[in-house]
Protein backbone atom coordinates (compact mmCIF):
# COMPACT_ATOMS: atom_id res chain seq x y z
CA UNK A 1 0.00 0.00 0.00
CA UNK A 2 1.43 3.47 -0.90
CA UNK A 3 1.57 6.19 1.40
CA UNK A 4 -1.69 8.50 1.20
CA UNK A 5 -1.31 11.64 2.76
CA UNK A 6 -4.55 14.52 2.55
CA UNK A 7 -3.50 17.70 3.53
CA UNK A 8 -5.48 20.85 3.33
CA UNK A 9 -4.30 23.94 1.26
CA UNK A 10 -3.17 25.72 4.12
CA UNK A 11 -1.39 22.88 6.03
CA UNK A 12 1.60 24.08 7.39
CA UNK A 13 3.84 21.35 7.79
CA UNK A 14 5.87 22.79 11.15
CA UNK A 15 2.46 23.28 12.49
CA UNK A 16 2.10 19.37 12.04
CA UNK A 17 5.51 18.87 13.63
CA UNK A 18 4.35 20.84 16.69
CA UNK A 19 1.72 18.83 17.19
CA UNK A 20 3.28 16.06 17.17
CA UNK A 21 5.47 17.27 19.30
CA UNK A 22 2.75 18.14 21.83
CA UNK A 23 1.84 14.34 22.46
CA UNK A 24 6.05 13.26 22.80
CA UNK A 25 6.22 16.50 25.10
CA UNK A 26 3.69 14.71 27.63
CA UNK A 27 4.61 11.58 27.10
CA UNK A 28 8.04 12.65 28.10
CA UNK A 29 6.79 14.40 30.67
CA UNK A 30 5.52 11.04 32.11
CA UNK A 31 8.54 9.47 31.64
CA UNK A 32 11.34 11.66 33.82
CA UNK A 33 8.79 13.08 36.57
CA UNK A 34 8.49 10.03 38.71
CA UNK A 35 12.65 10.06 38.80
CA UNK A 36 12.45 12.89 40.73
CA UNK A 37 9.74 11.66 42.87
CA UNK A 38 10.44 8.25 43.97
CA UNK A 39 10.89 8.68 47.69
CA UNK A 40 7.82 10.23 48.01
CA UNK A 41 5.94 7.05 45.63
CA UNK A 42 7.85 5.08 47.51
CA UNK A 43 6.69 5.54 51.26
CA UNK A 44 2.84 6.61 50.24
CA UNK A 45 2.92 3.06 48.27
CA UNK A 46 4.97 0.93 51.14
CA UNK A 47 7.03 0.07 49.11
CA UNK A 48 11.25 0.47 48.59
CA UNK A 49 12.93 2.57 46.41
CA UNK A 50 13.95 0.13 44.05
CA UNK A 51 10.68 -1.19 43.53
CA UNK A 52 9.10 1.79 42.83
CA UNK A 53 11.75 2.73 40.40
CA UNK A 54 10.25 -0.65 38.87
CA UNK A 55 7.37 1.22 37.61
CA UNK A 56 9.47 2.76 34.74
CA UNK A 57 10.45 -0.99 34.19
CA UNK A 58 7.11 -2.07 33.66
CA UNK A 59 6.10 0.75 31.67
CA UNK A 60 9.29 0.35 29.36
CA UNK A 61 8.39 -3.14 28.89
CA UNK A 62 4.66 -3.19 28.03
CA UNK A 63 5.61 -0.02 25.50
CA UNK A 64 8.04 -2.85 24.10
CA UNK A 65 6.03 -5.77 23.61
CA UNK A 66 2.74 -4.28 22.67
CA UNK A 67 3.85 -1.46 20.03
CA UNK A 68 4.05 -4.07 17.24
CA UNK A 69 1.23 -5.84 18.38
CA UNK A 70 -0.88 -2.63 18.07
CA UNK A 71 1.28 -1.36 14.87
CA UNK A 72 -0.67 -4.69 13.74
CA UNK A 73 -4.04 -4.39 14.71
CA UNK A 74 -4.23 -1.03 13.41
CA UNK A 75 -2.05 -1.12 10.42
CA UNK A 76 -4.62 0.17 7.82
CA UNK A 77 -6.05 2.63 9.79
CA UNK A 78 -5.85 6.32 9.84
CA UNK A 79 -2.90 7.65 11.66
CA UNK A 80 -4.90 10.71 12.92
CA UNK A 81 -6.96 7.69 14.57
CA UNK A 82 -4.46 5.64 16.11
CA UNK A 83 -2.86 9.12 17.21
CA UNK A 84 -5.39 10.31 19.13
CA UNK A 85 -6.52 6.73 20.52
CA UNK A 86 -3.58 5.91 21.92
CA UNK A 87 -2.88 9.46 23.75
CA UNK A 88 -6.55 9.16 24.73
CA UNK A 89 -6.01 5.40 26.30
CA UNK A 90 -2.61 6.76 27.88
CA UNK A 91 -4.84 9.78 29.22
CA UNK A 92 -6.75 6.68 30.83
CA UNK A 93 -4.04 4.77 32.12
CA UNK A 94 -2.57 8.27 33.80
CA UNK A 95 -5.84 8.38 35.55
CA UNK A 96 -6.05 5.06 37.31
CA UNK A 97 -2.31 5.71 38.20
CA UNK A 98 -2.83 8.87 40.25
CA UNK A 99 -6.15 7.07 42.03
CA UNK A 100 -4.28 3.74 42.80
CA UNK A 101 -4.57 3.04 46.50
CA UNK A 102 -2.27 0.82 45.91
CA UNK A 103 1.03 -0.24 44.26
CA UNK A 104 -0.88 -3.37 42.57
CA UNK A 105 -3.03 -0.45 41.31
CA UNK A 106 -1.23 2.46 40.33
CA UNK A 107 1.47 -0.83 38.28
CA UNK A 108 -2.05 -1.67 36.04
CA UNK A 109 -2.66 1.99 35.38
CA UNK A 110 1.29 2.23 34.43
CA UNK A 111 0.76 -0.59 32.03
CA UNK A 112 -2.08 0.77 30.63
CA UNK A 113 -0.24 4.29 29.96
CA UNK A 114 2.54 2.54 28.14
CA UNK A 115 0.04 0.76 26.04
CA UNK A 116 -1.32 3.83 24.70
CA UNK A 117 2.10 5.66 24.27
CA UNK A 118 2.96 2.91 22.16
CA UNK A 119 -0.16 3.51 20.42
CA UNK A 120 0.92 7.16 19.79
CA UNK A 121 4.84 7.71 19.45
CA UNK A 122 5.90 4.98 17.42
CA UNK A 123 3.36 6.32 14.53
CA UNK A 124 3.96 10.07 15.21
CA UNK A 125 7.76 9.04 14.22
CA UNK A 126 6.92 7.19 11.29
CA UNK A 127 4.15 9.65 9.65
CA UNK A 128 7.47 12.25 10.25
CA UNK A 129 9.98 9.95 8.81
CA UNK A 130 7.50 9.34 5.57
CA UNK A 131 6.03 13.05 4.94
CA UNK A 132 10.20 14.79 5.57
CA UNK A 133 12.52 14.72 2.66
CA UNK A 134 15.76 12.48 2.97
CA UNK A 135 17.91 15.34 3.46
CA UNK A 136 15.96 16.93 6.41
CA UNK A 137 14.42 13.85 7.86
CA UNK A 138 16.66 14.09 10.95
CA UNK A 139 16.11 17.66 11.34
CA UNK A 140 11.80 16.81 11.10
CA UNK A 141 12.91 13.75 13.58
CA UNK A 142 14.40 16.11 15.79
CA UNK A 143 11.70 18.63 16.06
CA UNK A 144 8.83 15.96 17.19
CA UNK A 145 11.74 14.85 19.91
CA UNK A 146 12.02 18.38 20.99
CA UNK A 147 8.90 17.77 22.95
CA UNK A 148 10.28 15.26 24.60
CA UNK A 149 13.48 17.56 25.44
CA UNK A 150 11.22 20.34 26.69
CA UNK A 151 9.95 18.09 28.83
CA UNK A 152 12.74 17.46 30.65
CA UNK A 153 13.10 21.84 30.77
CA UNK A 154 9.90 22.75 31.60
CA UNK A 155 7.22 19.82 32.51
CA UNK A 156 9.53 17.95 34.87
CA UNK A 157 10.62 20.66 37.03
CA UNK A 158 7.35 21.91 37.37
CA UNK A 159 5.80 18.25 37.83
CA UNK A 160 8.63 17.88 40.75
CA UNK A 161 7.95 21.25 42.39
CA UNK A 162 4.04 19.98 42.30
CA UNK A 163 4.81 16.70 43.36
CA UNK A 164 6.99 18.24 46.47
CA UNK A 165 4.91 20.70 47.50
CA UNK A 166 1.13 19.27 47.17
CA UNK A 167 1.84 15.16 46.64
CA UNK A 168 3.02 13.01 43.68
CA UNK A 169 -0.31 12.15 42.68
CA UNK A 170 -0.87 15.73 41.83
CA UNK A 171 2.10 15.23 39.52
CA UNK A 172 0.22 12.78 37.60
CA UNK A 173 -2.79 14.92 37.22
CA UNK A 174 -0.81 17.54 35.98
CA UNK A 175 0.12 14.85 33.31
CA UNK A 176 -2.97 13.84 32.69
CA UNK A 177 -3.90 17.61 31.73
CA UNK A 178 -1.88 17.49 29.47
CA UNK A 179 -2.20 14.33 27.65
CA UNK A 180 -6.17 15.72 27.37
CA UNK A 181 -5.01 18.58 25.48
CA UNK A 182 -2.38 16.40 22.97
CA UNK A 183 -5.69 13.91 22.86
CA UNK A 184 -7.75 16.69 21.19
CA UNK A 185 -4.66 18.32 18.96
CA UNK A 186 -4.73 14.65 17.69
CA UNK A 187 -8.30 15.65 15.52
CA UNK A 188 -6.41 19.05 13.65
CA UNK A 189 -3.75 16.68 12.22
CA UNK A 190 -4.26 15.76 8.12
CA UNK A 191 -5.06 12.28 7.25
CA UNK A 192 -2.30 10.14 7.12
CA UNK A 193 -2.31 6.16 5.47
CA UNK A 194 0.63 4.37 5.50
CA UNK A 195 1.50 1.06 3.88
CA UNK A 196 0.10 -1.75 6.76
CA UNK A 197 2.33 -5.04 7.76
CA UNK A 198 1.41 -8.06 8.71
CA UNK A 199 3.28 -9.20 12.49
CA UNK A 200 4.64 -12.25 10.36
CA UNK A 201 6.61 -9.54 8.06
CA UNK A 202 7.79 -7.73 11.46
CA UNK A 203 8.73 -10.70 13.29
CA UNK A 204 10.68 -11.30 9.44
CA UNK A 205 12.23 -8.06 9.78
CA UNK A 206 13.69 -8.59 13.24
CA UNK A 207 15.00 -11.95 12.20
CA UNK A 208 16.72 -10.38 9.68
CA UNK A 209 20.39 -10.47 11.54
CA UNK A 210 21.81 -7.18 10.31
CA UNK A 211 18.89 -5.43 11.14
CA UNK A 212 18.51 -7.22 14.72
CA UNK A 213 21.69 -6.24 15.31
CA UNK A 214 20.86 -2.74 14.53
CA UNK A 215 17.86 -2.64 17.12
CA UNK A 216 19.59 -3.91 19.35
CA UNK A 217 22.20 -1.33 19.19
CA UNK A 218 19.38 1.07 19.78
CA UNK A 219 18.34 -0.69 22.96
CA UNK A 220 21.84 -0.41 24.69
CA UNK A 221 22.21 3.34 23.95
CA UNK A 222 19.18 4.14 26.11
CA UNK A 223 20.19 1.76 28.92
CA UNK A 224 23.49 4.11 30.42
CA UNK A 225 21.28 7.28 30.51
CA UNK A 226 18.28 5.47 31.95
CA UNK A 227 20.54 3.83 34.51
CA UNK A 228 21.06 7.24 36.20
CA UNK A 229 17.82 9.10 35.27
CA UNK A 230 15.58 6.48 36.67
CA UNK A 231 17.50 7.22 39.97
CA UNK A 232 18.28 10.22 39.89
CA UNK A 233 16.49 11.46 43.23
CA UNK A 234 18.30 8.94 45.61
CA UNK A 235 21.70 9.32 43.77
CA UNK A 236 21.40 13.16 45.22
CA UNK A 237 19.48 12.52 48.26
CA UNK A 238 22.17 9.80 49.20
CA UNK A 239 24.53 12.80 49.63
CA UNK A 240 22.20 14.51 51.79
CA UNK A 241 21.08 16.93 49.33
CA UNK A 242 16.97 18.46 49.98
CA UNK A 243 14.46 18.36 47.34
CA UNK A 244 15.66 21.74 45.95
CA UNK A 245 19.01 20.13 45.37
CA UNK A 246 16.78 17.62 43.29
CA UNK A 247 14.29 20.16 41.20
CA UNK A 248 17.92 22.40 40.10
CA UNK A 249 19.48 19.01 39.17
CA UNK A 250 16.59 17.68 36.73
CA UNK A 251 16.11 21.35 35.77
CA UNK A 252 20.17 21.81 34.54
CA UNK A 253 19.98 18.22 32.88
CA UNK A 254 16.64 19.02 31.12
CA UNK A 255 18.10 22.26 29.43
CA UNK A 256 21.22 21.04 28.55
CA UNK A 257 19.38 17.56 27.24
CA UNK A 258 17.19 20.36 25.07
CA UNK A 259 19.92 22.45 23.94
CA UNK A 260 21.83 18.90 22.80
CA UNK A 261 18.10 17.85 20.76
CA UNK A 262 18.38 21.36 19.09
CA UNK A 263 21.84 20.79 17.57
CA UNK A 264 21.80 16.40 16.97
CA UNK A 265 19.41 17.29 13.81
CA UNK A 266 21.90 19.50 11.67
CA UNK A 267 25.07 16.75 13.18
CA UNK A 268 23.09 14.02 11.83
CA UNK A 269 22.28 15.01 8.56
CA UNK A 270 25.77 16.46 8.13
CA UNK A 271 28.24 14.21 9.83
CA UNK A 272 26.08 10.81 9.66
CA UNK A 273 24.24 8.85 12.56
CA UNK A 274 27.00 6.68 13.44
CA UNK A 275 29.92 9.41 14.26
CA UNK A 276 27.60 11.66 16.09
CA UNK A 277 26.10 8.56 18.53
CA UNK A 278 29.96 7.69 19.01
CA UNK A 279 30.56 11.52 20.23
CA UNK A 280 27.57 11.26 22.06
CA UNK A 281 28.41 7.65 23.97
CA UNK A 282 32.16 8.65 24.77
CA UNK A 283 31.70 11.79 26.28
CA UNK A 284 28.47 10.15 28.22
CA UNK A 285 30.92 7.76 29.28
CA UNK A 286 33.27 10.15 30.66
CA UNK A 287 30.79 12.34 32.55
CA UNK A 288 28.99 9.29 34.41
CA UNK A 289 32.93 8.27 35.52
CA UNK A 290 32.78 12.26 36.70
CA UNK A 291 29.54 11.78 38.29
CA UNK A 292 30.77 9.02 40.03
CA UNK A 293 34.08 10.77 41.00
CA UNK A 294 32.09 14.11 42.49
CA UNK A 295 28.85 12.59 43.92
CA UNK A 296 29.79 14.32 47.46
CA UNK A 297 29.66 17.58 46.09
CA UNK A 298 26.46 18.90 44.67
CA UNK A 299 27.84 21.47 41.83
CA UNK A 300 29.95 19.60 40.30
CA UNK A 301 27.41 16.76 40.32
CA UNK A 302 25.44 18.92 38.59
CA UNK A 303 27.97 20.03 36.22
CA UNK A 304 28.08 16.11 35.20
CA UNK A 305 24.71 15.36 34.64
CA UNK A 306 24.85 18.89 32.62
CA UNK A 307 26.97 17.06 30.20
CA UNK A 308 25.20 13.70 30.11
CA UNK A 309 22.09 16.28 29.31
CA UNK A 310 23.72 17.52 26.36
CA UNK A 311 25.07 14.46 24.94
CA UNK A 312 21.90 12.44 25.83
CA UNK A 313 19.86 13.21 22.84
CA UNK A 314 22.82 12.10 20.23
CA UNK A 315 21.04 8.69 20.19
CA UNK A 316 17.98 8.32 19.40
CA UNK A 317 17.40 10.44 16.35
CA UNK A 318 21.00 9.77 14.39
CA UNK A 319 19.49 6.03 14.99
CA UNK A 320 16.19 6.49 13.85
CA UNK A 321 17.73 8.00 10.87
CA UNK A 322 20.20 4.65 10.36
CA UNK A 323 17.26 2.24 10.57
CA UNK A 324 14.94 4.32 8.59
CA UNK A 325 17.38 4.60 5.68
CA UNK A 326 18.71 0.48 6.24
CA UNK A 327 15.12 -0.60 6.26
CA UNK A 328 14.10 0.12 2.72
CA UNK A 329 10.26 -0.26 2.09
CA UNK A 330 10.07 -1.97 5.52
CA UNK A 331 10.79 1.86 6.62
CA UNK A 332 7.52 1.65 8.67
CA UNK A 333 8.18 -1.61 10.15
CA UNK A 334 11.30 -0.51 11.21
CA UNK A 335 10.81 2.49 12.97
CA UNK A 336 7.92 0.43 14.96
CA UNK A 337 10.10 -1.97 16.26
CA UNK A 338 12.95 0.84 16.87
CA UNK A 339 10.35 2.41 18.75
CA UNK A 340 10.13 -0.79 21.28
CA UNK A 341 13.85 -1.38 21.20
CA UNK A 342 13.74 2.17 22.63
CA UNK A 343 11.44 1.08 25.55
CA UNK A 344 13.84 -2.06 25.99
CA UNK A 345 16.56 0.52 26.48
CA UNK A 346 14.93 2.64 29.14
CA UNK A 347 13.60 -0.74 31.06
CA UNK A 348 16.60 -2.40 31.23
CA UNK A 349 18.56 0.97 32.04
CA UNK A 350 15.91 1.04 34.96
CA UNK A 351 16.21 -2.55 36.00
CA UNK A 352 20.08 -1.96 35.85
CA UNK A 353 19.66 0.59 38.38
CA UNK A 354 17.65 -0.76 40.77
CA UNK A 355 19.95 -3.95 40.81
CA UNK A 356 22.93 -1.32 41.56
CA UNK A 357 20.93 -0.04 44.08
CA UNK A 358 19.84 -2.84 46.02
CA UNK A 359 22.87 -4.32 45.81
CA UNK A 360 25.27 -1.63 46.52
CA UNK A 361 23.63 1.28 46.80
CA UNK A 362 23.10 4.40 44.73
CA UNK A 363 26.63 6.31 44.78
CA UNK A 364 27.85 3.12 42.50
CA UNK A 365 25.12 3.52 39.40
CA UNK A 366 26.86 6.09 37.74
CA UNK A 367 30.35 4.32 37.46
CA UNK A 368 27.98 1.44 35.93
CA UNK A 369 26.55 3.31 33.74
CA UNK A 370 29.32 4.00 32.17
CA UNK A 371 30.64 0.83 31.84
CA UNK A 372 27.37 0.29 30.03
CA UNK A 373 28.50 3.22 27.72
CA UNK A 374 31.39 1.50 27.03
CA UNK A 375 30.15 -1.58 25.91
CA UNK A 376 27.45 0.20 23.67
CA UNK A 377 30.29 2.01 21.67
CA UNK A 378 31.93 -1.48 21.47
CA UNK A 379 29.23 -3.47 20.17
CA UNK A 380 27.64 -0.04 17.73
CA UNK A 381 30.81 0.08 16.11
CA UNK A 382 31.68 -4.06 15.50
CA UNK A 383 28.51 -4.47 14.43
CA UNK A 384 27.36 -0.98 12.10
CA UNK A 385 26.04 -1.64 8.58
CA UNK A 386 27.78 1.44 7.48
CA UNK A 387 31.41 -0.84 7.95
CA UNK A 388 30.05 -3.39 5.61
CA UNK A 389 28.54 -1.73 2.81
CA UNK A 390 29.71 -3.07 -0.51
CA UNK A 391 32.84 -1.40 -2.10
CA UNK A 392 31.80 1.34 -5.13
CA UNK A 393 28.40 1.75 -3.42
CA UNK A 394 26.83 4.13 -1.88
CA UNK A 395 23.77 4.03 0.32
CA UNK A 396 21.71 6.60 2.22
CA UNK A 397 22.60 5.12 5.45
CA UNK A 398 27.07 6.15 5.65
CA UNK A 399 29.00 6.64 8.68
CA UNK A 400 29.27 10.44 7.48
CA UNK A 401 28.64 12.55 4.10
CA UNK A 402 30.07 12.08 0.77
CA UNK A 403 33.31 13.76 -0.10
CA UNK A 404 32.74 16.79 -1.87
CA UNK A 405 33.59 16.61 -5.23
Amino acid sequence: MAVVVRLSSKSDPSARLVLLAVGTFVLGVDSFVLAGLLPAVAQDLHVSVAQAGQLTTAFALTYAIGSPLIATATGRLDRRVVLGGGMAVFLLGMVGQALGPTYGVVLAGRVLAALGAAGFQANAYAVVGFLAPPERRARALAMVGAGSSLATVVGVPVGVLVGQQIGWRAALWLVTGVAAVAAALCLVLPSVRLPAASLRERLRLLGTPSMLLLLCGTALQLVPQYTVLSYVAPIIGAQGQTDTSVLVALVVFGVALFTGNRLVGHLADRWGGLRVITVGLTVSAVALVALWFVRLSLVPAIVALAVLGLVGSFQITPQQTRVFAASGTAATVALGLNGSMIYVGTGGGSALGGGVIAAAGPGFVPLVAAGAALVTLVFLWATAPERQRQPGRRRELDVGPPAPR
